[in-house]
């Protein structure tokens, strides 16, 4: 067995877990606080990933991924790699996939908050964005903890979404989701074992960690 995929999966799941608040803090603040009639299209459309299944977001992202795609020729035109097949193209597809994962606690974070805050913040003349950075986020860290968390716990499983737009390639796209059921199909049971067995109780840690968070919130 090797470790690869497993390191892999760990570096995809904290990319992720880094860069998906930058993608998830401005729909959660606007879910959140806003106040306009798109409102619910747009939650529609940050949630649609969680429902339909991963082998359909992936097929769609594939198509826009590659050369001929606008985000795979703007991707390529930058940087001249291509997007599809590559680490880069599977961190993008996490982030689509994660995107809801990392919305849906912010906002229910943010909208916890104490609206007479937000109310003295706009009576000393704070901007929205001074008001997010100087009121929203130091009141709403542990939702922001259990957000990056749930995330990170997410990545580690990925599979159909990965395969679609990354294949199997050792040591750029094959995490271990995939080499597990790889692993499986050639009946190498021994290695699937041992990686599945790596990584659940990585992910019941992170869960855990995810319940003392939220139980100290309500508390």
């Amino acid at each position: 067995m090797t470790l690869e995929p497993l390191l892999l999966s760990a570096k995809l799941a904290f990319y992720t877990m880094v860069l998906i608040p930058l993608l998830a803090f401005p729909p959660a603040y606007f879910l959140a606080f806003g106040k306009c009639r798109g409102k619910s299209i747009l939650d529609a459309l940050i949630t649609l990933p969680m429902v339909i299944p991963p082998t359909v977001l992936g097929f769609g992202l594939l198509i826009l991924m590659t050369p001929t795609g606008i985000v795979g020729s703007t991707w390529q035109s930058l940087t001249g790699d291509r997007l599809i097949f590559s680490f880069a193209g599977i961190l993008f597809a996490s982030l689509v996939f994660n995107l809801p994962f990392a919305v849906q606690p912010l906002r229910a974070s943010f909208e916890k908050l104490d609206k007479r805050l937000l109310e003295s913040a706009a009576v000393l003349g704070l901007s929205p964005f001074q008001t997010f950075y100087r009121v929203v986020l130091p009141n709403c860290v542990s939702g922001i903890v259990a957000s990056s968390i749930l995330v990170f716990a997410h990545s580690l499983g990925e599979f159909g979404v990965i395969l679609m737009v990354g294949g199997s390639i050792p040591g750029r796209t094959q995490v271990a989701s995939i080499a597990i059921f790889e692993a499986v199909e050639a009946l190498r049971y021994e290695d699937a074992l041992y990686m599945s067995a790596a990584l659940v109780p990585v992910c019941f840690i992170f869960l855990l960690v995810i319940n003392a968070v939220n139980g100290r919130q309500q508390s």
